[in-house]
């Protein structure tokens, strides 16, 4: 009888970089976290067992800014085993559009509207990595390249 071998997988985790539509320059939502780690992110959270990751998006998306989003595209997948001290974890990045006032909501303290030029510095996670990656796709065109 062969032997069973127990598996260790990231958790996989979803994380949204929302472009409000309907101001000038597209500004995007960042979330102050409510828990630990605490500081400024972009919104989202786990997937949850039977949801697809779209599903899970736009579901962190309006737990945590009230905010109806229209996922535009998948932008990349952050798998650094080093990305979440809490454990190992990797998150699909979805770029979405929304329109409306956003609310803190769930898990987010509070939350904040920010033009380019105004994100804040040192963010949780690797969140600093994925907007410097968005703003060089979001001018440029050059999408993160594989590691």
């Amino acid at each position: 009888m062969a032997e069973q071998t127990s598996h260790r997988n990231p958790a996989p985790t979803v994380d949204l970089i929302i472009e409000m539509a309907d101001r000038p320059h597209r500004p995007i939502v960042l979330i102050e976290r409510l828990n630990t780690p605490y500081g400024w992110a972009l919104p989202g959270g786990f997937v949850d067992y039977g949801e697809s990751v779209e599903i899970a998006a736009r579901r962190e998306a309006q737990e945590e800014t009230n905010l109806l989003v229209t996922l535009i595209e998948q932008f990349y997948v952050y798998s650094d085993p080093s990305r979440d001290q809490r454990q190992h974890t990797l998150s699909i990045v979805f770029i979405a559009t929304a329109t409306g006032q956003p609310s803190a909501q769930d898990d987010a303290k509070s939350l904040a509207i920010f033009n380019p030029w105004q994100c804040p510095v040192d963010l949780c996670f690797d969140h600093d990595q994925i907007l410097r990656d968005y703003w060089r796709y979001r001018h440029y065109g050059q999408r993160p390249r594989l590691q």
